[in-house]
């Protein structure tokens, strides 16, 4: 009987070749990647700025996305991207990053998710809303002080957010120094 090695070559070390044919050569990540060439990758974005004269004062924007109860989908968060700056001194610029499960925002506008497949005309399910007033009500997953700059942490989907729930953001940018300040915020998610 010929001496034939199952598992992998007599020269190379136990579980080096690939084993997982799902997809050809290999499965990849991030999941995002296939998220995209499914046309299911979504991105939405809001900013507000205000200008500081004389005393302390806030740019807050802030973005809802409900997940409807009959909407059949899934929400899986991918990234917040976000940013706070502008022309005052930034040294005197302060500010916060809050996730919420929950909540309202007053006076909203409606924010059209963009779809992250160019080539798709594939809508979300979500219902985003964008506002310059804070969150109110619901429970706080996260609330994470921010330097001025850019933020932006990676979710990979784990945050849920199942049918007949909401998820809110807000950015909130202070400062007392005379000039304008900006508070800008990017969602990505994927549904399923």
């Amino acid at each position: 009987m010929p001496n034939n090695y199952v598992i992998n070559d007599n020269d190379q070390p136990v579980y080096v070749e690939m084993t997982n044919t799902f997809r050809a050569p290999d499965i990849s990540a991030p999941p995002e990647i296939s998220a995209s060439q499914a046309a299911v990758l979504f991105s939405a974005n809001a900013s507000n700025s205000a200008t500081i004269v004389l005393s302390l004062l806030s740019a807050v924007i802030s973005v809802r996305i409900s997940n409807p109860a009959g909407s059949g989908r899934t929400l899986y968060l991918s990234r917040i991207s976000g940013s706070i700056g502008g022309t005052s001194v930034l040294t005197s610029i302060s500010g916060s990053f809050t996730i919420v499960k929950g909540g309202t925002i007053s006076s909203p506008s409606t924010v059209t998710p963009v779809n992250n497949n160019l080539a798709s005309a594939a809508a979300s399910s979500m219902t985003v809303q964008s506002s310059a007033a804070a969150i109110s009500g619901g429970s706080v997953l996260a609330n994470v002080q921010i330097a001025p700059g850019v933020f932006s942490p990676a979710f990979t989907g784990s945050i849920i957010v199942p049918p007949n729930n909401v998820i809110s953001i807000s950015v909130s940018s202070s400062s007392a120094a005379v000039g304008t300040i900006i508070s800008a915020l990017s969602l990505n998610w994927w549904e399923r």
